[in-house]
């Protein structure tokens, strides 16, 4: 059986205005599943992923686990330490604009703990590898596609190998055929072992790319069926 990366029973989420925004929720992840979260502007998909990754409190839960740490009392001081065992990859790609590719993964690394100068490296040229980005190391963020800023920040989120990647509105800032590619890049991601939970409104993608549905829909959030 496949290990339980995200368990969620009956959980209420609001947003930061008290608004209860799902009601609940029983949602799940394991080990190398790849996972859609669909539903219209406003609906809660972008807010469960934020419960996910510690950015909003959850009101309360029967169960409410990411990565065995209960979200429902984690303290503020440990959702740094779950956040570097995730991958968290956003629609505006959230690149630092001052640096080059090189230097915004360094900077990932060295905040996570990493030191050693030749295994940065090392690890920089292995992600950038995987996501079909070698040789552009040196390219300032402005100098780069949104389709190629995309595969840096899909980088980034590798960096520390993360059984799991949580991505908001990835292909919401790009063209169709940039969004394919970047769906197939999580996809292979997904296979390789790591589950891959998406946010989208991008019908187009689940036909192309099949996974695992959840529907965000008047307060509820409930698994599609094929």
């Amino acid at each position: 059986m496949e290990k339980t990366l995200i368990e969620y029973k009956n959980v209420n989420i609001s947003h930061y205005n008290d608004e209860t925004v799902l009601h609940n929720v029983d949602f799940k992840a394991g080990a190398g599943e790849f996972i859609y979260i669909i539903g219209k502007v406003g609906s809660g998909k972008s807010s469960l992923l934020r419960t996910v990754y510690g950015e909003l409190d959850i009101d309360s839960a029967y169960t409410a686990k990411v990565l065995g740490r209960d979200m429902t009392s984690i303290r503020r001081s440990e959702v740094q330490s779950l956040r570097r065992e995730l991958g968290i990859v956003f629609q505006d790609f959230k690149l630092l604009t001052d640096r080059n590719v090189h230097k915004n993964l360094e900077f990932v690394l060295r905040a996570t703990g990493w030191s050693d100068t030749y295994d940065i490296d090392k690890r920089i040229t292995e992600v950038l590898k995987s996501v079909g980005m070698t040789g552009y190391e040196n390219r300032m963020p402005h100098e780069l596609s949104g389709g190629e800023q995309q595969r840096i920040a899909i980088a980034r989120a590798l960096l520390n190998s993360p059984k799991l990647i949580l991505a908001d509105e990835p292909t919401g800032n790009l063209d169709p055929e940039t969004a394919e590619s970047i769906i197939g890049l999580f996809r292979d991601i997904s296979a390789a072992g790591t589950a891959v939970v998406i946010t989208t409104h991008n019908m187009t993608l689940l036909e192309k790319f099949p996974g695992i549905v959840y529907k965000c829909e008047e307060g509820k959030l409930s698994e599609k069926k094929n």
